[in-house]
């Protein structure tokens, strides 16, 4: 395939993907109940605020005590070395943290869903805890689409009547608290070079999880 029309195919597909992803994240805000003047600032707002991080604390490692081999001499020797992960900047996702835990307080008061969601968060934090594994030099790890399933099902059950605020409040603050502040203590040893809270990268999107929660509770 010639260079020109490779690039020329890649392009397109990633242009069809960023129209869907696009697409999907005004149909989630229409759900929800964002108006139209809104709308358009919030979408572009979140997918722009998703590479932006903000730091927010520096964590150090625990040392922990090493074997280094030498040979000298044809002798082997066995060291001890005491070894210390490279510090981690933990920082807070702005359009995967900020802007999800604003737009769900906002949606918790406007809807007056306290209870449903808080039940519903609950879940989706604790599933979501325990799904979450630590991955060496990279941070906390979850399955992509556990969160927003978790918080579809879970919003359906408790408020079946109006689930949509729901379930974007669990796939945001759910996925949120489960798989990246509760965990934080883990991940000042795993080598990462940065934890982003929110981002989709050292952490799973938690802007997506809800996005994609109120995608499937629109099309149960």
């Amino acid at each position: 395939m010639a260079p020109v029309f490779a690039a020329g195919l890649a392009l397109l597909a990633a242009l069809a993907v960023a129209l869907f992803l696009i697409s999907a994240i005004a149909y989630a805000y229409r759900r929800i109940g964002i108006g139209e003047g809104a709308l358009f600032a919030l979408v572009w707002l979140s997918l722009i605020g998703g590479f932006v991080n903000i730091p927010v604390a520096r964590l150090r490692g625990h040392a922990t005590l090493g074997v280094h081999e030498i040979v000298a001499f044809g002798v082997r020797y066995r060291v001890p070395v005491i070894q210390t992960p490279a510090p981690t900047t933990l920082a807070v996702n702005l359009g995967g943290a900020v802007i999800p835990a604003g737009l769900s307080l906002l949606l918790l008061i406007k809807d007056s869903v306290w209870w449903q969601s808080a039940v519903a968060v609950l879940f989706v934090a604790v599933v979501v805890h325990a799904l979450a594994r630590p991955v060496a030099g990279l941070g906390i790890a979850v399955p992509a689409l556990a969160p927003p399933l978790l918080a579809a099902a879970g919003a359906l059950v408790v408020s079946p009547r109006a689930p949509a605020a729901v379930a974007y409040i669990a796939g945001s603050l759910g996925t949120l608290i489960g798989a990246d502040i509760v965990n934080i203590g883990r991940v000042r040893d795993l080598g990462a070079g940065v934890a982003s809270i929110g981002g989709a990268g050292t952490f799973d999107g938690v802007f997506l999880s809800g996005i994609v929660a109120v995608v499937l509770v629109g099309i149960r």
